[in-house]
């Protein structure tokens, strides 16, 4: 056991149950409010755009939901992923810490995307969805609901935001051959793109404005499309769940319980999939095991953003939600982690954050990209930028506990692989690729047009 670097588990120790933190969470519920009334929303209005049972769960406090078998099925493609002990990485770092990381990069389109990708599209089929329509960044989600659909016989129409669309080519690339359509957000296909483009022809664009695009296309449809998301809304972090539920069992193998558990945040859900299980620990039995969320300097939503009621997209057509936010109008810097550039956080996630039961850090571009070679170089996985987050700050931990001459067991979340983020690896390589200062100026500009919403809410 010494010596182990693998820790694996069999098909049979697939978990058959998402878990839901909002059974154990102890803070109330935060309203959803509708985007014109500022009313909370209603099922009628969230099923323009989600098939019932997502609905269902989106508000469900029940603890466990169980996994249906063709998603379980699907799962078996890739599931239980590894837990890996970083030996090469310790070494290098000369630390006395224990680095374990959840190879989520093992999936078949190379991130931890497909575990809600998958349950979406499986509820959709059976609700009689024909199409989908979505947002992606870096192209990890655009990727894995394109392999979904595929799998489910579901149309996809993905918009990539375009400073992405133009560095991550194979993304778009993939998704094409999974038979899902990609365009550059923000585009002229829809009313909104049409309205930016004319104010700002050169924009890079946004998580956002991407998810602007979509939602009015799948709402606009007629009832034709329904809309998928990959972060941010609670059932997409319950699906990630199985990540947390599998590290768990592993780290039972591996003889040793994590003081720390980190994980990259941009919307929240690789960080909430591995976390979430134990914080119910935490909670529940008494563990104390720090939880830290780890974003960009460039788009530091949790550790520089205001906590407080906000849309979900530029266009202010979504749901508004009490959120760490930068302002629904904020168009990140173009940093190489595509996936991180979002203006908000998911408002669970938030809530815990604002309680202190997780925490926070922020971490510059140059420095992450620094730890993803260290990473690649002692453990041979090329990581993706948005994962690089979290190796930074995992690196740090270990480098603290050296200096502390503490033993500390620290496990992170490799949410993906970076085989198709070379462009970024080539301009770290190159000397093109540079930090970005916390912008505020352009956060205060956005700042100025947050929703007022009633006193009530």
């Amino acid at each position: 056991m010494n010596d182990r670097t693998r820790f694996n588990l069999s098909e049979n120790d697939l978990p058959r149950f998402w878990y839901n933190i909002n059974a154990d969470n102890p803070l109330p519920p935060t309203p959803v409010l509708h985007p014109q009334t500022m009313e909370p929303v209603t099922p009628d209005f969230l099923n323009v755009l989600f098939p019932m049972e997502l609905i269902l769960q989106e508000i469900s406090t029940e603890r466990y939901i169980q996994i249906p078998e063709e998603v379980r099925e699907v799962y078996k493609l890739y599931r239980p992923t590894p837990l890996i002990r970083a030996r090469r990485l310790e070494k290098l770092l000369d630390t006395p810490a224990h680095i374990y990381y959840k190879h989520e990069g093992v999936s078949p389109t190379g991130s931890h995307k497909p575990n809600t990708a998958i349950a979406q599209a499986f509820y959709n089929k059976i609700s009689g969805t024909k199409a989908l329509t979505t947002e992606t960044g870096a192209g990890q989600w655009g990727s894995s609901l394109a392999f979904a659909g595929k799998l489910f016989d579901l149309d996809i129409e993905v918009y990539m935001v375009k400073v992405s669309y133009n560095q991550k080519p194979y993304r778009r690339i993939m998704m094409e051959m999974y038979g899902a359509q990609v365009f550059a957000s923000p585009t002229n296909r829809t009313h909104y793109g049409r309205q930016l483009l004319a104010q700002h022809p050169d924009s890079p664009g946004s998580l956002g404005i991407a998810i602007s695009e979509a939602v009015e296309v799948a709402a606009t449809s007629g009832g034709a499309k329904k809309y998928s998301l990959g972060s941010v809304l609670n059932h997409v972090l319950l699906h990630q769940s199985v990540i947390g539920e599998e590290a768990l069992k592993q780290m039972d193998l591996a003889g040793e319980y994590p003081d720390v558990v980190l994980g990259c945040v941009g919307g929240g859900s690789n960080f909430s999939g591995i976390a979430f299980p134990f914080l119910r620990e935490n909670l529940r039995s008494g563990r104390k095991t720090r939880l830290v969320a780890v974003e960009p300097q460039a788009t530091p939503s949790m550790t520089k953003g205001v906590y407080t009621f906000d849309y979900g997209d530029t266009a202010r057509m979504a749901p508004i939600v009490k959120m760490h936010t930068l302002g629904h109008n904020f168009v990140p810097p173009p940093i190489h982690a595509g996936g991180l550039r979002y203006h908000g956080m998911a408002p669970t996630l938030c809530a815990l954050y604002d309680a202190g039961l997780i925490q926070a850090v922020a971490v510059p571009q140059l420095a992450t990209f620094e730890a993803a070679m260290q990473f690649a170089n002692s453990e041979g996985i090329i990581p993706a930028p948005e994962s690089a987050h979290a190796i930074r700050a995992a690196i740090d931990e270990a480098l603290d506990a050296k200096l502390k001459g503490e033993k500390r067991i620290i496990l992170f979340n490799l949410s993906g692989h970076g085989n198709f983020d070379m462009g970024a690896y080539q301009d770290y390589l190159s000397g093109k690729l540079q930090d970005y200062e916390y912008p505020a100026a352009a956060v205060a500009e956005a700042m100025k047009d947050l929703p007022q919403v009633p006193q009530a809410a």
